[in-house]
């Protein structure tokens, strides 16, 4: 009964078919539970906890200080508002709102027992569609002594009730770094290891050295490219030892032995071990043999382009599927869309929440949300667009240079950087680093997935002052290496092609006109405008017109 689950369910019943919610353990799955939800509860606090240190905006701030130098802040409160934000949220994926949309609610381990059927306990149900949506769960790395070690996942973090004295995080990802910034925050001494030679491997080379910064300054010990040789642990006050790990103190001792890149090694002491080192699908005790489905236990449910698996008739989506690049919240709503688009509806219109049926046109976004918040779409670097063969051009502009970032003393190297098609204004993805840029990237989500070019970009106003302006920039700078200049010739008339649709629409409209051989119009093919303006119709051929400016 996560994202994807909930909106499958949810969506047929309310499109007219009978179907079924299975849910094993809480609804709102990982998202509401231990993900999403949970951990941007935290990082507000976090974010409140260190615009209060900050000297640069309200002179110096004199108060009770930990051993790790960070203002000492209210956990207890900081976890209890978490959780009270939490069920506040929670009614909405409730069993009970699946009942009242008009789903069939069943709470119980499933397993498939054919293809088209399953059981919930002793209950066998039997379907024509199915869809697989049971997410993922932390992994552990093979590191000697870490599963018996005690040691945090991103189910467990949000149970604690004090904060450790000090926090060593194992993985420098997204959910890694998130919580380190925001522990540290509050106040915890943080030691981050990754194994990759830099934090967010995948993301923009630029972006990730501008988080290390971020992170370094703001008193976090990150170690890259280092390799864990083991863990070893010992209980608080001579205590039984237990691989679960405390919500409070007394805090055991979490020694963790590292190499680093130049060979020596470096034992890290902490008292709160976070694993952040990777997800695992969630498919063993399903009966995928029995259903047909084919699975790798490490990848998931392998999955065709309209996310059909090898059973036609049981569709997964989700963390569950075998495509790390979809794995979001916001992918596992959208898959779901289409999922029941391509179950129930096949050759109907596109899905309700999706801009297609096949999950190859879709321009994934995603973002990272410290502070400054990294956020990326499509193939968002120069590396991502060579491994598929695609040459590009990229377009950058500094939030140093934007007067919003400025006024907020919020540039920090933040940027705005566009990837396009060589030699066209054609998006095909993005990197932006600036607070809230999960929202400032939506804009360019949207221009990709829709082929609005920059050209249209650069023509949009966008409010002053806001960072948002530094997509414009970006945009601007394409228009400015063509703009014409006193003394050049003007260009030459342009053919413009409209659709059938567009043109009859026109036709209509130029009943009106006393001159039939003129129209008025209101926008062109690549999204340029010449309102008020009369075209002439010179010719038209298998359902395209083609006008000339007047």
């Amino acid at each position: 009964a996560g994202a994807a689950g909930l909106v499958s369910a949810k969506q047929s019943a309310r499109r007219g078919a009978k179907s079924a919610l299975i849910e094993a353990h809480l609804a709102g799955g990982d998202c509401l539970n231990v993900g999403c939800v949970p951990s941007k509860a935290l990082l507000r606090c976090a974010r409140a906890a260190a615009e209060r240190r900050r000297a640069d905006l309200c002179g110096p701030l004199t108060s009770l200080r930990t051993e790790a130098g960070g203002e000492a802040v209210d956990f207890p409160a900081v976890m209890a508002r978490m959780r009270r934000l939490r069920a506040d949220i929670a009614p909405v994926d409730s069993h009970a709102a699946t009942v009242k949309a008009g789903a069939d609610m069943y709470v119980g381990v499933a397993r498939f027992t054919g293809r088209h059927e399953l059981k919930v306990g002793e209950q066998t149900l039997r379907f024509r569609k199915a869809v697989i949506a049971t997410g993922a769960r932390a992994g552990l790395p093979p590191v000697p002594g870490l599963a018996e070690a005690p040691h945090l996942t991103n189910s467990t973090i949000f149970n604690l009730e004090e904060l450790p004295p000090r926090l060593a995080v194992l993985g420098a990802g997204p959910i890694g770094l998130e919580m380190a910034q925001a522990f540290r925050s509050f106040g915890a001494a943080v030691t981050v290891l990754e194994a990759f030679d830099r934090v967010l491997g995948p993301e923009d080379l630029e972006a990730s050295a501008v988080l290390d910064r971020v992170l370094r300054e703001e008193g976090a010990d990150l170690l890259t490219g280092v390799k864990i040789e083991s863990v070893a642990s010992t209980p608080p006050g001579g205590s039984a030892p237990s691989k679960t790990p405390p919500t409070r103190g007394p805090w055991p001792e979490v020694r963790i032995s590292v190499r680093l890149p130049d060979g020596q090694e470096r034992l890290v002491v902490c008292n709160a071990l976070l694993v952040a080192a990777g997800r695992l699908p969630n498919v063993e005790g399903l009966g995928l043999e029995a259903a047909g489905v084919d699975f790798d236990p490490r990848r998931g449910v392998s999955v065709g382009d309209d996310l059909a698996t090898s059973n036609p008739d049981i569709y997964a989506a989700g963390d569950v599927i075998d495509r790390p690049e979809f794995k979001f919240t916001h992918m596992a709503g959208t898959m779901a869309g289409m999922v029941v688009q391509n179950a129930l509806f096949p050759g109907d219109d596109l899905p309700v929440n999706a801009p297609s049926r096949r999950l190859s046109d879709i321009v994934v976004p995603r973002c990272t949300y410290t502070e400054p918040e990294v956020a990326s779409c499509g193939m968002s670097t120069e590396k991502a667009a060579a491994t598929k063969g695609v040459e590009v051009d990229v377009f950058k502009a500094h939030l140093d240079d934007n007067d919003r970032g400025i006024l907020e003393s919020a540039t920090r190297g933040g940027f705005v950087k566009i990837v396009c098609l060589r030699g066209s204004d054609r998006i095909v993805g993005a990197t932006v680093v600036a607070e809230r840029a999960g929202d400032m990237l939506a804009e360019l989500t949207l221009a990709a997935q829709n082929g609005i070019g920059l050209a249209a970009l650069a023509r949009t106003v966008h409010p002053y002052p806001t960072m948002g302006e530094a997509v414009q920039q970006c945009a601007l700078a394409w228009n400015r290496l063509r703009w014409r200049r006193l003394g050049d010739a003007p260009p030459p008339a342009k053919a413009l092609k409209f659709s059938l649709a567009d043109q009859v629409a026109r036709f209509a409209r130029a009943k009106e006109d006393k001159n039939q051989r003129y129209l008025d119009i209101g926008s062109v093919y690549d999204g340029s405008y010449l309102k008020g303006k009369r075209v002439l119709v010179v010719g038209a051929s298998r359902g395209i017109g083609f006008f000339f400016g007047r």
